[in-house]
């Protein structure tokens, strides 16, 4: 785990919201589930998708692309096409600011579409 950075206020994000921030190269997805803020890579492990642009519903994310689901609160990949988790960083709330320090994992062998 990395060290934390402040992205955001509290208030900046409202429940069912998902709103993206660039940190030390990543784009980074901040989830307000029910209140409680989490953060994963904005990637989708199975073709590189914006989760961002897809539906947030309780702790799930759809991608927009194929429909692959993931629950935020984990990382955890919920239905195909996807099967390896998206990775989740660690969030942390301080006097109203928000936190957020970068999981070391990585999304690989996400699918490239090969050139015709």
């Amino acid at each position: 785990m990395s060290e934390y950075h402040k992205i955001a206020r509290v208030g900046d994000i409202a429940p069912g919201e998902v709103k993206v921030y660039e940190l030390e190269g990543h784009r980074v997805a901040l989830c307000n589930v029910d209140g409680e803020l989490h953060a994963i890579e904005d990637v989708c492990t199975h073709d590189a998708g914006p989760l961002d642009q897809g539906e947030l519903s309780g702790k799930e994310i759809k991608c927009p692309r194929h429909g692959a689901k993931f629950d935020v609160t984990t990382g955890r990949a919920l239905t195909l096409p996807a099967v390896k988790p998206v990775p989740k960083h660690e969030v942390k709330v301080e006097d109203g600011d928000v936190y957020v320090a970068l999981s070391e994992a990585k999304v690989t062998g996400t699918r490239r579409r090969r050139r015709r």
